[in-house]
């Protein structure tokens, strides 16, 4: 069986100079320490394991990265946010290279209790509020050598705390970015109290254009996660747009826990990176919680994309709704894995998944692997996956009305993703995600 990788620019040395520059709290020393022991312990991912037998990453070299370091200085917003133009913004934070860039929330938020900004500098003073929830209550370290190794080398992210009742009607936006060749280990830790609302938007940029540097192909890494904990009738929206360049190996695990009639709105697009792999789960863990995911999902050249997803109904009387769309062009490949579970005492669940995909090419690949895990007799659970290439006659007709073949094609894939935008709420994602995927498309053929 194969082990973890340890002669890498992750080894004890960088590990130790890593935590002697961080000046962290104990209890945070001790929590990356154990996290170090876990990855040199676990198996390094391999096509024997369930989760991997379809994304292959053989290629792929951890030594040719290194752990976030101070020696690359930059500014997050050198390079431009998608979701966050033209739009009036309660608070924004952005990392570059896994460091800490600007970071600003509005005064009058402040006042009222709300934390956001740097998880770096924040860690230090919000410690037992950091403590708490960080890394303990959602995503586990010792999943996999890959959650193990984002918990031992964090660096950058963003931390957002809404207490008790408060509301942030405007969008908090949080940007990752990284240069050519760099890595981004960032983490996310989101936490609304009881009968709080917040909605952030948060995305991803550059990390390299594929040009040759000193013998060495340029690319990036990003190795992240991001928590989130609902709390009663909490109501929380959250976009992540994945939009790294196609240089970038990009491994996340994703979790949100939601507490008693708690809501989540939970909308992905993955368009970037050269491949991914993506945990994504919501644990309905209170009586009356309800997820809506939506996932929009676009490739092309050889990109692969996979993302697993897991709609776990903890606790009785829950509903979770995911749609799943993606659009495939070129040798590029999609791989979706869902599974609906439900515990012994979880009854009244009402859970639904679906993954439609469109085919834009005969030589792109989609695996759509739809699940139930059901433990209760009182439930309504259902799942369902497409697979389909575009019509021909359809293309036909609307060249007949004077439309070009690409134009044609991009108003297909715009109809083929609207039951999606339709669910998203906010205008300004639904208008990015459609240019977005718009400037992709080539003719189809």
């Amino acid at each position: 069986m194969p082990t973890a990788l340890t002669t890498t620019g992750f080894n004890q040395e960088t590990f130790d100079s890593f935590l002697a520059a961080r000046r962290e709290p104990a209890w945070l020393t001790a929590l990356r320490r154990a996290a170090w022991a876990k990855f040199q312990d676990l198996p390094w991912p391999h096509a024997g394991m369930e989760e991997w037998r379809r994304t292959d990453i053989r290629t792929f070299r951890l030594s040719k990265f290194a752990p976030p370091t101070a020696e690359r200085p930059g500014d997050g917003k050198r390079l431009p946010a998608l979701l966050a133009e033209g739009v009036d913004l309660a608070g924004s934070s952005a990392t570059y290279n896994s460091l800490p860039g600007e970071a600003s929330v509005d005064p009058a938020l402040a006042k009222s209790g709300v934390i956001f900004g740097s998880l770096d500098r924040l860690v230090n003073e919000h410690g037992d509020l950091v403590r708490k929830h960080l890394l303990t209550r959602a995503v586990d370290p010792s999943y996999d050598a890959l959650a193990a190794l984002h918990a031992a080398f964090w660096s950058g992210g963003t931390l957002l705390y809404v207490p008790r009742g408060v509301a942030v009607e405007k969008p908090l936006h949080i940007l990752a970015a990284m240069g050519d060749g760099a890595v981004d280990f960032s983490h996310t830790l989101i936490v609304l109290e009881e009968d709080a609302e917040a909605t952030v938007m948060a995305e991803t940029a550059g990390g390299g254009s594929g040009a040759q540097s000193g013998g060495l192909h340029s690319g990036g890494l990003h190795c992240g996660a991001v928590e989130i904990i609902v709390g009663p009738r909490a109501r929380l929206r959250y976009v992540n747009l994945q939009n790294w360049e196609r240089t970038v190996w990009h491994f996340a695990h994703h979790k949100a826990l939601v507490e008693q009639d708690g809501r989540i709105q939970w909308t992905i697009g993955a368009l970037g990176s050269k491949l991914s792999k993506v945990n994504q789960h919501v644990a309905l863990i209170g009586p009356g919680a309800e997820a809506q995911v939506n996932g929009v999902m676009f490739t092309e050249g050889r990109q692969h994309l996979n993302y697993h997803t897991l709609q776990h109904h903890e606790a009785p009387s829950c509903k979770s709704d995911l749609l799943y769309k993606g659009a495939l062009q070129d040798q590029s490949r999609l791989v979706w894995r869902g599974m609906i579970k439900v515990d012994p005492g979880a009854q009244k669940t009402d859970g639904y998944q679906r993954n439609d995909n469109l085919m834009l090419s005969d030589h792109a690949r989609a695996d759509s692997i739809p699940g139930l895990e059901i433990e209760a007799d009182d439930v309504r659970c259902t799942h369902g996956a497409t697979t389909g290439r575009v019509d021909d006659e359809t293309i036909f007709y609307l060249r007949t009305r004077g439309l070009t073949r690409k134009e044609a094609t991009r108003m297909i894939v715009s109809g083929f993703f609207q039951q999606v935008f339709d669910r998203i709420t906010i205008e300004s994602v639904r208008e990015a995600l459609g240019q977005a995927i718009g400037r992709r498309i080539r003719e189809y053929t």
